[in-house]
């Protein structure tokens, strides 16, 4: 069979990076490493318009974008919130320019779907992590989003209204079927998403980082082909396909990596900063070769992974692109 090639033709130069943040930027030890923040830096002062698209709430990649010298928003909850950058740095957020939460009925669904199947579900809203009160990681999960966490008795009662964003927790990583049954199960109703190997999102329909992307491009004035997103998980599938200089990490699962144009160096090796370093900061035929021997071994990987139209998971193939193209024509005009 033959190969699956990204649809959206590459092209140079480089006007957009949307990138990820969690096992893309930073690994477990939370910390910007400095070639990638150099790498970043320099891209932002040779004009390139530069956002963090992640799944966290945007407070918590606000000291990241800080560290970077960002100006263009901040994608949160993988698209269904995005804001501006603060004007100061007095410790609130941006204005909010888009918010797509997930129905007040939908939410509460999802609660008790992903607790019948042992999943420990927890909610996103605006700024707020709510979680239950007798939850024993409420210290670990403050610590590692740079705030308190929302205690509450009942998760379910507390649910009255739209909700930003579901994310039930794993005990281990999980498998894909589980990602097939909640999308068969809240098809029409919510999108569903694995953000990270132990996190199952439920998100208003058509919420994605692939709507977020195209919406950032159009704030931009830059073509989708002239955009390098970089991601590592199923969250970045739609982003990585939207676009012409859609690269996976090697870490990313095999569906991932088949809707890229690239595969990324690992993260040890500051596998963004090299990337940008050679699509962004080369001159214009450095950075030419670069695309073509990048998509070349990209396509060998492809090819000896037996990554293919007939193997690829149905939330890679084209109709992805499309999609992503309908929802942000539905979100607000960009600011």
């Amino acid at each position: 069979m033959t190969p699956w090639v990204p649809s959206v033709e590459p092209l140079l130069p480089i006007r957009l990076l949307a990138l990820d943040l969690d096992g893309t930027l930073i690994g477990d030890d939370l910390v910007l490493p400095e070639r990638t923040r150099r790498a970043i830096v320099a891209a932002v002062a040779q004009g390139v318009s530069v956002s963090i698209a992640t799944g966290r709430m945007a407070r918590s990649a606000l000291k990241y974008a800080r560290q970077l010298g960002l100006t263009d928003p901040i994608v949160a909850y993988q698209g269904a919130l995005i804001r501006a950058m603060p004007a100061s740095d007095d410790g609130r957020v941006g204005r909010l320019l888009v918010h797509r939460p997930l129905a007040a009925a939908v939410t509460r669904e999802a609660i008790e779907w992903t607790r019948s199947i042992g999943l420990d579900p927890h909610l996103n809203h605006l700024e707020r992590f709510i979680i239950r009160a007798a939850d024993a990681r409420a210290e670990d999960y403050s610590a590692f989003l740079g705030g308190r966490a929302v205690l509450v008795d009942d998760l379910l009662a507390w649910v009255t209204r739209p909700i930003s964003k579901v994310i039930a927790v794993s005990e281990a990583p999980m498998d894909e079927s589980i990602l097939r049954l909640a999308r068969e199960r809240f098809a029409g109703r919510a999108d569903v998403t694995i953000s990270h190997p132990r996190f199952l999102e439920f998100l208003a329909p058509g919420v994605s980082k692939g709507a977020a992307v195209r919406w950032l491009a159009r704030r931009a004035g830059a073509p989708l082909g002239a955009v390098l997103a970089i991601g590592d998980q199923f969250n970045d599938l739609e982003m990585l396909a939207a676009v012409g200089h859609g690269a996976a990490m090697p870490h990313a699962p095999l569906p991932v990596r088949a809707a890229a144009r690239y595969v990324a160096p690992p993260l040890r090796e500051d596998g963004a900063a090299q990337l940008i370093e050679q699509l962004v900061l080369a001159g214009p035929e450095d950075a030419r070769r670069a695309v073509e021997r990048l998509t070349e071994a990209a396509g060998e990987a492809r090819v000896t992974a037996g990554l293919s139209t007939g193997v690829m998971s149905a939330a890679a193939d084209g109709s992805i692109a499309a999609g992503a193209a309908a929802t942000a024509d539905r979100l607000p005009a960009p600011t």
